[in-house]
């Protein structure tokens, strides 16, 4: 096994992941308005994070270890490559220079930089050596690894004068990785592979703080997969023939998806990530740089870093590196590229061609709202034989490529509201939930679950 810390090198069978794997390993690491002092940037380290097991809260808000859990469709002599990825924490104070010694200060101006304490990350990634799948009774290995930890010091200048200096300091961290593989239950002849990663720090008392906690977490973890003489089979759409398996894989704080060609259901590459992503994730090319946030739009950040004064910007500049080129590259875009965040269109599937307007008369095709035929809270739909509309009872069975919110709401009662018709043709329920007291409340003012026809069942 070897070890790697630092930024890795893209010249390898991970590379086509790379700019999502940075995305989710960076996710949240410093937020708008990217300064320090906002509040928003002062509990930090949400996703991904492998706690010392001596010190997880009885809450269950943390965790120690994560499991993720793919199928390989196997060839003759299939080979497993497996990279861990992770942030180790180093905190960074500021220190004013006074005569011969150094004095802790909470912010230090020079020049347009304003620096104040913070802590950043280091980057590491632990790649296995490759693993043969067959026979599986070998495929079993356990491997631990090992962070350092370490101080030091950067001069902050004023010209040739010291005036400060920036103090960084880690604390040593470390985790073993276990994988082992099975034939998986179910119809076909596929590989289940199991990879277990867990922080095995000791020493960390169960009273400390979050924060001196994190020092000794591994943060961010997520794991890349690689099969050579093989295919990962898709787990949320998977082929028929390996249905039955898919459905016996349980990952545990980790969320496994295929990266590669779009819509195919196999693929050479897997993310497992402790953010929820679907199949074949990818950073759009308007992107000009990691904003740390993922679910936004850059173009809006951006926007909004413009609006920072100078003193917010020379925080900015002096919480974090990374903070410092998102202030620095907003200032410097080019008109060019403000175009292209602003106007990318894409289609998540088939166009439906408009209809003609001699058949719609006077009616905009894709306003319901001026079609005195169309009412969702009169409409029905066919659902098992039967017809319904408003007011009719139903259990929740999300199963259309559901995330994490359709889940947690799995077989919960509710009434449907509505039967809506979108302009591609097709059917939503509005629905609301029997058992939340704010229901009437939601639907009073047009707010609802929407599910497919075929994610409910009628009660």
């Amino acid at each position: 096994m070897t070890v790697t810390a630092g930024t890795p090198a893209v010249d390898d069978r991970f590379a086509l992941a790379k700019a999502v794997a940075d995305a989710v390993l960076f996710e949240g690491y410093v937020l708008y308005p990217y300064r320090a002092s906002a509040r928003k940037n002062q509990i930090r380290w949400q996703f991904g994070v492998l706690a010392p097991q001596s010190w997880i809260p009885d809450d269950g808000s943390e965790r120690s270890a994560n499991r993720t859990e793919v199928l390989v469709d196997p060839g003759d002599t299939p080979r497993l490559h497996v990279r861990i990825r992770c942030l180790q924490v180093q905190d960074r104070t500021v220190e004013q220079s006074v005569g011969d010694e150094f004095e802790p200060v909470d912010e230090l101006r020079v020049g347009d930089v304003t620096h104040v304490a913070f802590s950043e990350a280091i980057e590491h990634e632990i790649d296995l050596d490759a693993i043969a799948l067959l026979p599986l009774a070998e495929a079993a290995t356990s491997s631990s690894f090992g962070f350092d930890g370490g101080l030091g010091h950067e001069p902050l200048l004023d010209g040739d004068t010291v005036i400060g200096r920036i103090v960084r300091s880690s604390q040593p961290s470390a985790g073993t990785v276990r994988v082992r593989a099975e034939w998986a239950e179910g119809q076909g002849a596929v590989v289940k592979v199991t990879i277990e990663v867990e922080n095995t720090v000791d020493g960390v008392a169960p009273g400390v703080s979050r924060d001196v906690a994190m020092s000794r977490s591994l943060i961010a973890v997520h794991t890349l997969l690689g099969i050579d003489d093989g295919d990962f089979v898709s787990l949320l759409e998977p082929p028929e023939f390996a249905d039955g398996a898919a459905a016996g894989c349980k990952s545990e704080g980790t969320y496994p998806v295929l990266v590669g060609e779009q819509g195919s259901p196999t693929a050479k590459i897997v993310l497992s990530s402790p953010i929820v992503l679907y199949d074949h994730p990818a950073v759009a090319p308007e992107s000009e740089g990691d904003m740390f946030d993922a679910t936004e739009i850059d173009e809006i950040l951006a926007l909004r870093v413009l609006t920072l004064t100078d003193d917010e910007k020379a925080e900015a500049r002096g919480t974090d590196a990374r903070a410092a080129a998102i202030v620095d590259r907003a200032e410097n875009l080019p008109p060019e590229v403000w175009e292209r965040m602003h106007g990318a269109i894409r289609s998540i599937g088939p166009s439906t061609p408009e209809p003609d307007a001699a058949d719609m008369g006077a009616k905009p095709w894709w306003d319901p709202g001026m079609d005195g035929a169309v009412d969702p809270f009169e409409d029905t739909t066919v659902i098992d034989g039967e017809t319904v509309g408003r007011g009719r009872k139903v259990v929740l069975r999300p199963s259309r490529r559901a995330d994490a919110h359709d889940i947690f709401l799995a077989g919960q009662p509710a009434t449907v509201a509505g039967v809506f018709n979108d302009v591609d043709g097709g059917e939503h329920l509005a629905v609301t939930l029997d058992d939340d007291p704010a229901s009437d409340l939601l639907g009073a003012t047009g707010r609802f679950y929407y599910f497919a026809p075929d994610e409910v069942e009628l009660r």
